[in-house]
């Protein structure tokens, strides 16, 4: 019985978060061989101002992406 937890920054859909867990689903049906029934998805969601890459946190990276879109 697989069991995958995604970390990640928050700001996705449901919609898209479904979706990737429905993918997640299949790729272990069709690589494991479980059935779906057996594979559970977990999600784990960060504020974006909780997760930091480069030295800057997820809040400043967004800020200096819009300032540069803006240019």
């Amino acid at each position: 019985m697989p069991e995958i937890t995604v970390s990640m920054a928050a700001g996705r859909t449901d919609e898209q978060k479904k979706g990737m867990m429905l993918d997640i689903t299949q790729a272990l049906v069709k690589n494991l061989g479980v059935a779906a029934d057996a594979v559970t998805i977990q999600i784990n969601e960060a504020p974006l101002a909780h997760k930091m890459k480069g030295g800057k946190t997820f809040v400043e990276r967004a800020a200096e992406a819009a300032a540069a879109a803006k240019k």
